[in-house]
């Protein structure tokens, strides 16, 4: 056919089609400009080949750097930082724990994250086109992590949602969790037996905000005040989200950075309450004896891995909206230091608190049990010698009150178990573990309420919980957009009003009265294992089939510098290694823990431990299924060829002017056009109009480009049956 036809001329201005890891793996190293710069096609009025939809010249990106810092501080900070991080170092050692921490952070946290950030940034997609790339047949590991996302979005916004009905609440004085409330009869008027029994701040978070029943099975319809706030939580995500990084962007400056500002104003104002020091040195007093239990290693390793977002794919999709020579090295390092400094922060906030929350029960118990020893002296049961004269029983002081105790204990030995009397030590109250939930609506409710202006500081404290909470949703729901909307082409902001209103139908299981109990099991059983498998398979995909050595070279020519030899044997050997034995100890831990739930059982206002029903079972096994099932599926698909690579399935990995397209059935002639390049920094290669070089028929060597460079799509297209490569 003459070059000159119309014909040729319209399939030569069609779309070209081109691999990527082709396209990065014949990259000249010695021009910069071409490395930096993305894939566009130089022609007018171009479609979509799967839907027609005009595509963008460019991927969006960051507005700034810091923004984009934020947007991972906000995603990697989250409430694990308040309530669980203090709760492990408390229970596993004190200060001692942070050693664990910290060294696990070094060895598992900073290279997977370094390694998450890299490959988001390296081919600009989310994690299905990221791990398509990589490995197709490990493609499954991409649609896991968004299962995984939605997983842990449906119950997390939950928590949000109860986090604004406290907010809501706390605009009160006194606050309505203050005192425990009365009740009228006809004859007299009494406190309310079930709030006496436990606490005013229990009571209130059992009884008026989840009004929860007392098994799992026992839906009791949905509460109302929770459903309402849980619908006001998804529509604060699907606004902050509808636009992308263009809206959550600009939030972020304040959802990310408020929490900083709460949590140095609580532990200025912390530091001024009697018994806070007291919290403190009891926080950071070493045990060291405790950092040679294997379990305290696999909580810090879990923690570590939870608290940087590894596996869920927000920090993939993040950083694919970066420049692809940002340095992402330095912001591995930064985020993940910034982390364990805020958990530090968060913790001395949460145990000054509670050392004055503490202080404040252990004045209580003196003077009940001092009205108590009174009472025995007047009855003579014990002897007024026994008390030294100096100490008054009507105002003593806690040192006296202890020796008096101790004299007492020496002297009645035999029946001193009779007299019910305390020890009343400080330590005793502080050695209760408390965490999640428990920590931040019952144990920090009470304490606020013991606050000056304790309003002020309850809006304070709900307020920073809602940020952290919103900032973890912007990276989880990225996680699943970003992907989506890469791979399949939909519109951003149908895709996530469609998502939240899905999600809010959902969730409306866990605003049941029997609500808090769904919310255990989706976090015991719908992420802990899936992730794991999850990063693991992450780390072998990258480490041994991709190849660590051509990935370290990508590295550098990203980047423009090697990374040190250090993270190639993180990479290939001591990660994989870890995750591997921390699989094995959280299945061994599984299966040695029954699984159950702690229900509220009203008649003794207590919690009972409850094990799951054959139904509850199953779902619990399905969400762990459900989770990692991708992978074997798109494996399984992908190795057998079940479906034809050349018809448009999820096993093409082809780009067009920077984004991924569904490869066509076929692509007549040996025609193609050169892929321009456009630089990042958005200065134009030298323009050729629409000039197409082709290789001429019968040439016995590879005609160049004007630029003096081969062209990959002019090098691709004298092999039309050369398979798209598969590492």
């Amino acid at each position: 056919m003459p070059k000159n036809s119309k014909v040729v001329k319209r399939d030569l201005d069609d779309e070209v089609i081109e691999s990527v890891k082709d396209l990065l793996s014949n990259e000249d190293s010695a021009e910069d400009a071409f490395k930096k710069s993305e894939l566009i096609v130089d022609v007018q009025d171009e479609k979509d080949v799967e839907d027609g939809a005009e595509v963008d010249d460019e991927r969006p990106a960051w507005n700034s750097k810091l923004q984009y810092i934020l947007a991972q501080v906000g995603f990697s900070v989250g409430l694990g930082n308040v309530w669980r991080f203090p709760y492990l170092c408390q229970k596993n050692g004190g200060g001692a724990y942070l050693l664990p921490y910290l060294i696990l952070l070094l060895v598992i946290g900073i290279p997977l994250f370094f390694l998450e950030l890299s490959v988001g940034q390296r081919i600009r997609r989310g994690s299905i086109g990221v791990w398509n790339y990589i490995s197709p047949k490990l493609g499954g590991i991409g649609f896991a992590s968004c299962v995984v996302c939605y997983f842990v979005a449906l119950y997390y916004n939950v928590i949000i949602g109860w986090t604004l009905f406290y907010f809501s609440q706390s605009f009160q004085q006194p606050l309505p969790w203050d005192q425990c409330p009365l009740v009228k009869n006809a004859s007299h008027t009494f406190i309310e037996p079930e709030c006496e029994k436990s606490s005013a701040t229990t009571y209130y978070w059992y009884r008026e905000a989840l009004d929860i029943s007392s098994s799992i099975s026992e839906s009791g319809g949905l509460n109302w005040k929770m459903t309402v706030c849980l619908l006001a939580a998804w529509i604060m995500v699907c606004l902050a989200m509808i636009k992308g990084i263009q809206s959550s962007g600009k939030i972020m400056y304040f959802s990310s950075l408020f929490p900083y500002v709460v949590l140095i104003c609580f532990l200025i104002r912390a530091l001024l309450l009697n018994g806070s020091i007291d919290g403190i040195r009891h926080m950071f007093t070493p045990k060291l004896e405790m950092m040679l239990e294997p379990k305290v290693w696999r909580e810090a390793a879990t923690q570590v891995f939870f608290a940087l977002g590894l596996g869920f794919g927000g920090v993939i999709a993040f950083s694919s909206y970066n420049k692809r020579d940002n340095n992402c090295h330095f912001d591995a390092v930064l985020v993940s230091f910034i982390n364990f400094f805020t958990s530090i922060l968060a913790t001395l906030v949460v145990f000054a608190v509670l050392g004055f929350k503490a202080n404040i029960i252990n004045e209580k118990c003196i003077t009940q049990n001092s009205e108590m020893i009174i009472k025995f002296l007047r009855m003579g049961n014990i002897s007024q010698d026994m008390i030294p004269h100096h100490i008054n029983l009507s105002a003593v002081t806690a040192e006296d009150y202890h020796l008096v105790y101790d004299v007492i204990q020496k002297v009645k030995e035999e029946e001193f178990a009779v007299l019910h009397l305390s020890s009343c030590q400080i330590e005793d109250e502080l050695n209760k573990a408390v965490q999640g939930t428990g920590l931040a609506f019952i144990a920090f409710t009470e304490a606020m309420t013991h606050f000056p202006a304790s309003p002020f500081w309850s809006v304070m404290f709900f307020l920073m919980l809602i940020n952290l909470g919103l900032g973890s949703m912007f990276g989880t729901i990225e996680g699943i957009i970003t992907p989506i909307v890469d791979t399949f082409k939909v519109r951003k902001e149908i895709l996530t009003v469609f998502c939240c209103l899905l999600a809010f139908c959902i969730g409306l299981i866990f605003v049941q009265r029997s609500g808090n109990y769904f919310v255990t099991m989706f976090d015991d059983y719908s992420a802990t294992l899936p992730l794991l498998i999850v990063v693991i398979l992450e780390n072998i995909a990258v480490s041994f089939v991709y190849g660590i050595d051509k990935f370290i070279e990508d590295l550098k020519d990203m980047l423009g510098f090697a990374p040190s030899r250090y993270y190639y044997y993180m990479w290939k050997y001591i990660s994989p290694l870890m995750l591997l034995t921390l699989l094995i100890a959280s299945i061994v831990n599984m299966g040695l823990s029954p699984p159950g739930y702690s229900a509220w059982i009203e008649e003794k206002a207590s919690e009972e431990f409850l094990s799951y029903p054959t139904w509850g079972m199953a779902v619990c096994f399905s969400l762990m299924a459900l989770a990692i099932l991708p992978v074997p599926v798109v494996f399984i698909i992908r190795r057998c060829n079940l479906i034809d690579d050349s018809s448009g399935n999820l096993a093409s990995v082809t780009y067009k002017r920077g984004r991924v397209l569904k490869e066509p059935v076929n692509l007549e002639g040996d025609d193609a056009s050169l892929i321009h390049g456009k630089i990042a920094s958005e200065m134009s290669s030298p323009n050729f109009g629409k000039n197409i070089y082709r290789k001429q028929s019968g040439s016995p060597t590879l005609d160049t480009a004007p630029n003096g460079r081969y062209g990959i799509g002019y090098l691709m297209a004298d092999m039309p049956d050369m398979p798209e490569s598969d590492l």
